[in-house]
């Protein structure tokens, strides 16, 4: 518990740095949740009528002031290498500017190199982290213990300890996205990468154990062909390839169920809400963030091992499927996760205010 709280104007308009990753386009063609969650955030603090500057690729389309380093990112341009170059410099030129903001946002893609200009800049900064770090990781951010990180999920703030966790936000979606459909077909959907910490040889295998046909949707890769590809047999197995957002959606409204039998804990599933935002509940193994975002009984079941998640797979199909939607709609929306963040860089404001002598610090 916080043993102090800060005045602060919440009608004040802020001016706000987003640095989004300069890998694509804010957001991506198809793919990206890290680009697709900069993209809501940025929108809907516009829509607020805050003042944001976008640090991204020249080729975004945004209602921000956009500021761009380069006019492509590294994915569509093989030429930028090595990566993390283009991303400090890109990171910098806001860094740069920061006596131009309120408050700078850095999404985390992969790591938050954003730390090392804690101390550089009197510019408050949160840094987002998008990924589940590693105890070595860790380690070494705990030489900016005063860094404001933003972790996403529970699971991933308790990967945290020592550091300064300045606020537990989960991703949102654009929930008018997202249709909502009570009349499901009778397939089963893996939603994901191809690799094998996603588990979908496993999603196969609950597929094939429950009888039923399993829709696999994801850009391939080495893993596809090496290992699920000779699965795929057209009829009770199908693959689609990667899909863009109205053929996710299509897929997921009819969709009985999602398989979501991921073998390594990871910090959030983008996937498992936009699932429940369409209705479909979820069949996800307890492991990372799944438990908390889909809770048990609520957006679907979790389940310890995969001979249990095929027991409970037809009470997974049998959840009021309007029930699994308002779950999404209740914790889950773009605007649930502005006020998030909106609390949070007020907060930030405040406290360094506060400490220049031009605020006004309050007893708890």
């Amino acid at each position: 518990m916080p043993t102090e709280a800060f005045q602060y104007n919440i009608s004040r308009r802020l001016k706000i740095a987003h640095v989004a990753p300069v890998a694509t386009t804010i957001p991506a063609a198809k793919s990206g949740s890290v680009e697709m969650v900069s993209a809501l955030l940025t929108e809907e603090l516009v829509r607020r009528g805050h003042e944001v500057t976008l640090f991204a690729t020249g080729r975004t389309v945004t209602s921000a002031q956009l500021f761009a380093t380069f006019p492509n990112g590294y994915w569509e341009n093989a030429d930028m290498w090595p990566w993390e170059h283009y991303e400090l410099a890109h990171l910098a030129t806001a860094c740069e500017r920061a006596d131009q903001f309120d408050v700078i946002q850095y999404q985390a893609a992969y790591y938050p190199m954003s730390l090392s200009f804690t101390r550089l800049i009197k510019t408050p900064m949160a840094h987002t982290l998008h990924h589940q770090p590693q105890p070595e990781q860790r380690d070494l951010w705990l030489c900016y213990p005063e860094a404001n990180l933003v972790a996403i999920s529970n699971y991933q703030r308790g990967a945290l300890e020592g550091m300064n966790c300045a606020a537990v936000i989960p991703h949102g979606i654009d929930l008018h996205n997202f249709r909502f459909s009570d009349s499901p077909d009778d397939y089963l959907v893996y939603l994901g990468r191809f690799t094998e910490g996603k588990g979908p040889l496993h999603a196969i295998e609950v597929a094939k154990r429950a009888g039923m046909r399993l829709l696999m949707a994801a850009p391939d890769s080495g893993y596809y062909y090496d290992v699920i590809e000779p699965l795929v047999d057209g009829n009770q197995i199908v693959y689609l390839g990667e899909l863009d957002h109205k053929e996710k959606v299509e897929l997921l409204c009819g969709a009985r169920a999602m398989i979501y039998p991921i073998q390594v804990g990871e910090p959030f599933g983008l996937v498992l809400i936009e699932a429940m935002a369409c209705g479909a509940p979820v069949a996800a193994l307890a492991k990372g963030a799944a438990p908390e975002i889909v809770m048990d009984g609520v957006g679907g079941y979790v389940s310890e091992t995969l001979d249990e998640m095929v027991e409970k797979l037809p009470d997974v199909m049998s959840l009021p499927r309007d029930a699994v939607r308002r779950h999404a709609e209740a914790h889950y929306s773009v605007e649930a996760m502005t006020d998030r963040y909106e609390a949070l860089y007020y907060r930030l404001v405040a406290q360094r205010e506060s400490r220049n002598g031009n605020g006004v610090k309050l007893a708890v």
